[in-house]
């Protein structure tokens, strides 16, 4: 059976910025990508912490150890600079083929401070 499970996650994100001119996104410092296995193009799910709103939207690559976790387009009016948030991605995994979720947990300049 194949099952659709939490692959990768940022766990307390500190949004850094929002572009609503923008076509839309969620900029992520390529580091931060890297520690959770998340890739350019793929789809995230949103969660801040700060007022309940959960979205999708898709990610693009920040500057390596810029700490930028930056919300664009429609997605930006969802949160304020400052929000707290958790970004997930999910994949189809095989039963025997998941070994759980790849999750950084962050402090509020987006620096890691625990990896599971």
């Amino acid at each position: 059976m194949m099952r659709f499970m939490l692959k990768s996650k940022l766990h307390m994100a500190c949004v850094t910025d929002k572009n609503i001119n923008y076509e839309g996104s969620i900029e992520i410092d390529e580091e931060l990508m890297n520690i959770v296995d998340l890739k350019e193009n793929e789809l995230v799910l949103i969660a801040d912490l700060n007022n309940g709103q959960r979205f999708e939207t898709y990610v693009i690559k920040g500057k390596p150890g810029s700490g930028t976790i930056s919300l664009n387009g429609a997605a930006a009016r969802l949160v304020e600079k400052g929000d707290r948030i958790i970004v997930m991605s999910f994949g189809i995994f095989n039963d025997g083929e998941y070994s759980g979720p790849k999750v950084a947990i962050l402090n509020e300049k987006n620096q890691v401070i625990h990896v599971k």
